[in-house]
């Protein structure tokens, strides 16, 4: 008999250490298997062998395919299992798919044969510098630091070429979804390798089978998919690259809480491959470890399409002057004549909000009365075209109200305004436009993915939308962009708002002025001389830069000090608020650790739950893994938080 250490996959097992199992069969590590937990059947990995143990265990049911992990996978499972301190179940499940059986087997991939290619456009001045700068440093570590419409993705495909030319595959990973189809056809047009997107998105048989042919392939291949696509059993990689570094959906938010860059550095170093962080809005904490680990901060500011245009113009409209709000409350002036004039010249034009909705807020205006979410204390958002009430917290919805339920009043506002009334409103000044509205609300056929196509095309004339308009596209029919509320952001109670904004305002204006045609852009902000905005507008990422490290320095903020966030959820605000003072009581004579707090979440009531939280930061971060095992067991953690709210 064979004794073996099998890592369960499945959030139902929330050991930490892997299970031991019996069989007469002789399994090589990273083996996939079948293993009983409890009352059921669930996948596991061989990790170990081991000897007999003192208590009988289980016997292993079968063996799924007969192909074993990669060892590189097996030593980031390792990795990550330190780094990001969780539940072995959690962290089996990353490297696992959906629906693997012992009736998997691999599929034939289609798409192998040659195709033809369409030849690259010369590189620019900008692009030959960055590649040779990449091709020779002593790292293999590099921050592209290009801005928007400089031609980023030319140069991955330069060094994804020199990849699969040496025999080994890609790796390419976008924040969103959305942005995995219009790389995927990028990359289609100028390589002939195999191009694999693998993302939730797909059915689970999907998946499963192209899980099974990255496992099974012979041939280098081009991976693309977000943060997920990390841990497909990828051999001999040669290219990581990390488009949009900044980008908070790199965070996963459930456990294990990693951050996929950190991930692709480890994969990277396992593999021994090239690792590029491209970016035009670099995160503040990743641009100081580059400088103060000797990565290269590759620069580029010259556009890669030549363009006889001159610079956008940028309008700023102050939203406190509300003369320019005539016509709309939400839309200014200002704003309604440039739409009408790009409509004029055959130009598209974006309109950016960072909500959903077609109100945020429902109110009574006789008592005061608020639509909230009974389970998040959140409020319900109005959605005009189900006619319902909805909270995007918990799901859960309910029908309008024509009454208050406090007063019995029938003046029942909705206040603020949404992607949907900002379609109707644009629908009433421009009833001869094309308008189409893009956001998580859309079902599949009306995502923009399903429709990028028809954008670039200029099927379409005026896109409204949050934040996955923004993210990469390069929409050669646009010519403005309008920011309804430029503001949204900085009113998070949080050390990184200043960052967002800059990071939000970079990406839009960057969607304009791209040299495909002249550019315009209209911001709506109630302040106008906002350190965040004049830094956008002027690209001034040095000076907006150096005033952010001060400032993080003065009140120990990463990168100068590692932080976790520690929560707790009770069905008082009064016993979570007791429960995290004990808990502080308990910790705070720890040496080499701040804390600050316990306070209210930022939403404190949601799910039916109280929630509180305890900030730690320490300037060594085994520090804080060490102080997870004083935790209770009815306590969260996340480490490195993209934020404290």
């Amino acid at each position: 008999m064979h004794y073996y250490q099998v890592a369960v996959s499945g959030q139902g097992y929330h050991g930490k250490e892997a299970l031991t199992y019996v069989s007469q069969a002789i399994y090589p590590l990273g083996c996939i298997v079948v293993v009983p937990l409890r009352s059921h059947q669930v996948l596991g990995i061989v990790v170990a062998k081991t000897t007999k143990p003192r208590i009988s265990v289980k016997e292993i049911v079968s063996l799924v395919i007969d192909k074993p992990l990669p060892s590189n996978s097996l030593r980031l499972f390792d990795w990550l299992k330190a780094y990001y301190p969780a539940t072995l179940g959690s962290i089996t499940g990353l490297f696992l798919p959906n629906g693997l059986s012992s009736n998997s087997t691999p599929v034939t991939s289609v798409g192998q044969a040659p195709r033809s290619t369409t030849k690259l456009p010369p590189l620019t001045e900008d692009q030959t510098r960055a590649l040779h700068t990449i091709r020779t440093s002593k790292s293999s570590t590099s921050l592209l630091h290009g801005e928007t419409g400089t031609g980023k993705t030319r140069v991955y495909l330069e060094l994804a070429q020199e990849s699969l030319k040496d025999g080994k595959s890609v790796l390419l990973l976008t924040p969103e979804i959305g942005l995995t189809s219009p790389l995927a056809k990028i990359l289609e047009n100028s390589l002939s390798s195999r191009i694999i997107v693998l993302h939730s998105n797909l059915t689970p048989k999907q998946r499963r089978e192209l899980w099974l042919e990255i496992l099974y392939s012979a041939t280098p291949l081009v991976l693309i998919g977000p943060r997920s696509a990390l841990f497909a059993p990828i051999k001999q990689l040669g290219l990581v690259v990390v488009d949009e570094a900044h980008d908070s959906a790199y965070k996963q938010e459930q456990a294990p809480r990693y951050h996929a860059l950190r991930v692709a550095s480890k994969l990277a170093e396992l593999h021994m491959a090239r690792l590029v962080f491209g970016t035009a809005t670099p995160l503040i904490s990743e641009y100081y470890l580059a400088t103060q680990k000797g990565v290269p901060i590759v620069r580029m500011q010259e556009l890669a399409t030549s363009s006889q245009h001159a610079a956008p113009e940028i309008r700023v409209v102050d939203a406190t002057n509300r003369e320019e709000y005539g016509q709309d409350p939400y839309l200014s002036t200002t704003f309604l004549k440039a739409v009408k004039q790009a409509l004029h010249d055959k130009s598209q034009s974006l309109v950016f909000l960072n909500r959903r909705g077609t109100a945020r807020l429902v109110l009574c205006q006789n008592c005061g009365w608020q639509a909230l979410c009974p389970n998040c204390d959140l409020p319900l958002t109005y959605h005009g075209d189900k006619h319902i009430m909805q909270c995007h917290t918990c799901g859960y919805h309910q029908d309008i109200v024509l009454n208050c339920p406090a007063c019995g009043s029938v003046d029942i506002i909705f206040r603020s305004i949404g992607t949907k009334a900002l379609v109707a409103t644009l629908r009433k000044v421009f009833p001869e436009a094309r308008i189409e509205r893009f956001d998580a609300d859309n079902a599949k056929v009306e995502r923009f993915e399903s429709n990028f196509e028809a954008v670039q095309r200029g099927e379409i004339d005026i896109l409204v939308g949050t934040q996955l308009l923004i993210k990469g596209h390069d929409l050669p029919k646009l010519g403005l962009v309008g920011v309804v509320a430029a503001d949204s952001s900085l009113y998070f109670p949080d050390y990184t708002a200043d960052e967002q904004t800059y990071q939000l305002l970079s990406q839009v204006l960057g969607r304009v002025g791209r040299g495909h045609r002249q550019g315009a852009a209209v911001i709506q902000t109630y302040h106008p001389e906002g350190a965040s905005l004049l830094a956008a507008i002027n690209k001034n990422w040095d000076s907006f830069y150096a005033q952010q490290l001060e400032e993080r320095k003065q009140f120990l903020f990463p990168p100068f000090y590692h932080v976790m966030k520690l929560s707790c959820g009770r069905k008082s605000s009064q016993s979570a608020q007791k429960a995290s003072l004990d808990l502080l009581e308990k910790l705070k004579s720890t040496k080499g650790l701040v804390f600050s707090g316990p306070s209210p979440a930022f939403i404190e009531h949601r799910q039916g739950l109280y929630h509180w939280q305890i900030i730690v930061k320490a300037k060594r971060r085994g520090d804080l893994i060490s102080l997870l095992s004083q935790l209770p067991a009815n306590w969260s953690y996340d480490l490195d938080p993209t934020n404290l709210l």
